[in-house]
């Protein structure tokens, strides 16, 4: 069965979803994994294991952010290429982007792992879960070159069009993530480490399932072990690219970091309720990421295959259809918020709380969808700078002022959801403004071509 998804012929909304809703299950697969270890040590372990995990989330997910941001730059160069049907270079940014991702993944295994006490303790992680939090950001440093190689592996797929293997793959290790938290916790008792190296005995069964994916592979992806070199003219449009998207996701990611100081000052029921909501958050901005990757690889193959009104029409596609996911899905999660935070943890006054939290951060999602997707576009044309400005003005520079003035004024955690509804608005009109500029200036350069 063909496995590759060509973007630049057939009906377009069909093309985007059927590329979206196996990346969106992926997607859930994918955080998952971090779910799970949540509601087992939440509910095996108990309020303070539930906030020592919950402590090193923001720092995993710079971590994360920052590999899928980079990789967004070999997804767009490969997409590029194959839709040119440039065979030649298409493989060479597959052999170049890998090399690269075994050498950026070993550097930040060995930092994050001797570092990882000294940055808990950075953000004021509370002495009750210190120790915890340590064992459990080591252990996920020890396999961070299984994550590097794992964002690697599905930025190739996706690039041609794969969507649907990915998921596969995340599907079956998303189970073996399960019963190893279950195991490790409930039968060997080795809490927060348990649900830690669980995650990374998953994750790598999923890059062991993806390389040999790319061994078997027959097209121009197909991974060759005497070709594994880097080229440097293809990894440096690769990073110019991927670097603006990497540094975004890490500003605006350690700006959360800064948050989550904020937040400890609150306590530990402030911290699980936070921790909770941050795992709902993660689920709710799934359809637009997903719609975003799907219209960067519509975008990059079209423009490759000089489809010029194809490209404008797929945009605002894509555009309804995320905003509209999006809404609906927020209108379910206001309903039943008590339940979905119980599923957390049994803890009247961490649900009460994490309630509250819901209802100040699901009115703003339409805005974070446009800006997502519309970020997507812009990565697409090379764009990338433009909007890591606008993430980093409205997600660091703004949030951080706002929080500084506003809980010294109100000392109350709910400010400190709201904060992320109010500096997602901006954001949403800081980048559709950019949109509006360039999308023109692009399209016109490139027809003139």
């Amino acid at each position: 069965m063909k496995q590759t998804l060509n973007m630049t012929e057939g009906t377009i909304w069909k093309k985007i979803l059927s590329y979206s809703i196996p990346l969106l299950l992926g997607n859930f697969a994918q955080l998952l994994y971090s779910t799970v270890d949540s509601i087992v040590v939440g509910q095996f372990e108990g309020r303070n294991a539930l906030s020592a995990v919950g402590a090193s989330g923001p720092i995993v997910n710079v971590l994360v952010g920052l590999f899928m941001g980079v990789s967004s730059g070999a997804s767009v160069y490969i997409a590029n290429r194959y839709g040119a049907k440039d065979d030649e270079n298409v493989s060479k940014g597959v052999h170049t982007y890998l090399v690269f991702s075994f050498f950026f993944g070993l550097v930040f295994m060995i930092l994050g792992y001797f570092f990882s006490r000294n940055i808990l303790q950075m953000i004021d992680t509370p002495a009750a879960i210190l120790d915890d939090s340590t064992t459990y950001l080591q252990i996920y440093f020890l396999g961070v070159v299984f994550t590097v190689f794992y964002n690697a592996g599905t930025a190739i797929l996706q690039a041609i069009g794969d969507s649907k293997r990915p998921l596969i793959f995340l599907a079956v290790c998303s189970v073996i993530n399960t019963i190893l938290d279950i195991w490790f916790v409930a039968s060997f008792g080795w809490g927060v480490a348990g649900v830690a190296w669980a995650t990374l005995i998953a994750t790598a069964i999923s890059v062991i399932l993806i390389f040999i994916t790319l061994l078997n592979d027959k097209s121009a992806i197909h991974l060759m072990f005497d070709h594994l070199k880097m080229d440097l003219p293809i990894l440096s449009r690769i990073l110019k690219i991927g670097i603006p998207a990497g540094l975004q996701s890490i500003i605006v990611s350690g700006s959360n970091v800064i948050v989550q100081k904020y937040l400890n000052v609150f306590g530990e029921a402030s911290i699980a309720a936070y921790t909770s909501v941050n795992k709902i958050d993660s689920y709710m901005g799934l359809p637009a990421n997903s719609f975003a990757l799907a219209v960067t690889t519509f975008v990059s193959q079209n423009m490759g295959a000089k489809k010029y009104d194809r490209v404008k029409q797929g945009i605002r596609q894509t555009l309804w259809i995320s905003v509209g996911s999006i809404l609906a899905i927020s209108v379910c999660i206001v309903v039943f918020s008590a339940q979905v935070v119980e599923i957390f943890i049994q803890d009247a006054e961490v649900i009460s709380i994490g309630q509250i939290m819901i209802y100040t951060m699901s009115p703003f999602y339409g805005f974070l969808s446009v800006h997502t997707v519309l970020q997507g576009v812009l990565r697409a044309f090379n764009r990338s700078v433009y909007p890591m400005l606008v993430a980093v003005v409205c997600f660091v520079v703004i949030r951080q002022i706002f929080l500084f003035f506003a809980l010294d004024i109100v000392h109350s955690v709910y400010f400190i959801t709201l904060s992320f509804g109010l500096t997602w608005t901006l954001a949403c009109i800081g980048t559709s403004l950019m949109y509006r500029h360039f999308i023109k200036i692009d399209l016109k350069a490139a027809q003139a071509y």
